[in-house]
């Protein structure tokens, strides 16, 4: 099922690019971005984790398919 791994991909890329940002303006921030700090570890750490998560599970990649009976074609 090639739509499950699209769909993974549209939820990872963002969460990658997100989580990377919070995380440099964390490291990075000056004046009102050095008072949240915490903060914008937990957000950034929280949406690495949730890219990492979106890649687990979805099942099984292949699909079996029965073979068309009207086709005459060997």
């Amino acid at each position: 099922m090639a739509d499950n791994r699209i769909a993974r991909g549209i939820v990872l890329v963002p969460c990658l690019l997100l989580g990377a940002a919070f995380l440099a303006t964390a490291a990075w921030g000056q004046g009102a971005a050095a008072e949240n700090r915490t903060l914008a570890i937990g957000i950034g750490a929280g949406l690495l984790l949730a890219g990492w998560l979106s890649q687990l599970g979805g099942g099984s990649e292949t699909s079996v398919t029965k073979p068309d009976e009207s086709d005459p074609s060997p």
